[in-house]
């Protein structure tokens, strides 16, 4: 999975599965642009992603996560409730604002 860490005034993560950097997905008037300028940082396992969103997750962090394998991390990190989240072409995400 894909991590970059845009910094401002708090911390902003997104996070995406492998398979979907570059991609774009559209379904009506809802847009996923999966652009590797804002998803590709450091691509890092599921365990490491754990640690990481727990982490981040305590510092009062925002998370822009797609993809079913970065979901999944999500969930079992403790930041979102399975199925929480909402899918353009079948594509799941989340925006976790704290």
């Amino acid at each position: 999975m894909w991590v970059k860490l845009h910094k401002s005034y708090r911390a902003m993560i997104a996070i995406c599965d492998d398979s979907l950097l570059g991609k774009k997905f559209e379904e009506g008037t809802k847009q996923l642009d999966v652009r590797e300028s804002f998803y590709k940082g450091q691509q890092i396992n599921k365990e490491e992603l754990i640690k990481l969103i727990t982490r981040e997750a305590k510092e009062d962090a925002t998370f822009n996560i797609i993809g079913k394998e970065s979901l999944r991390a999500a969930v079992e990190a403790g930041l979102i409730e399975k199925n929480s989240w909402k899918k353009v072409q079948g594509i799941p995400f989340v925006l976790v604002l704290s």
